[in-house]
């Protein structure tokens, strides 16, 4: 684990981001809440969460972080059969939160797929990644 005692205490944020595909059907059923397991965006948004508060019982070397706010957003392509997830993790603290975004939109993923398998197994997660972090010594830095 890294020392960060003699750090100081910055606001930090992180946005992470994945994309489902799947067939304009499964991305329908999901929309209209039609899907066997329910509320789709809904749980997949709560899973999201909880997964960033538990990134360091999840991920050996990460420190816990007080986290000071946690947003699931999703975005639809319909033509393209494409669900993009976004998370949103800020804190003030000694260390960033760019593991609990890439946490919480991993998971916030996984449970998309595991309420739609049922109607579609052939759901692709791609492309998961940290696209923004702010604060601490390292400042901004934004994927181009």
């Amino acid at each position: 684990m890294v020392e960060v005692t003699g750090k100081r205490e910055t606001a930090r944020v992180a946005v992470a981001r994945a994309t489902l595909t799947m067939k304009p059907a499964t991305l329908r059923a999901i929309r209209l809440g039609n899907a066997p397991k329910g509320d789709v965006l809904g749980v997949a948004r709560v899973a999201g969460i909880l997964a960033a508060k538990r990134t360091p019982h999840l991920i050996p070397l990460c420190h816990p972080l007080r986290i000071t706010g946690v947003e699931i957003a999703f975005h639809e392509d319909t033509r393209r059969g494409a669900l993009t997830v976004e998370a949103r993790v800020t804190t003030v603290d000694k260390t960033g939160v760019e593991m609990e975004a890439l946490t919480a939109v991993s998971v916030a993923a996984l449970t998309v797929y595991d309420m739609v398998k049922a109607v579609e197994r052939g759901v692709t997660i791609a492309n998961v990644q940290l696209v923004e972090k702010a604060g601490g010594k390292s400042g901004h830095w934004k994927r181009t």
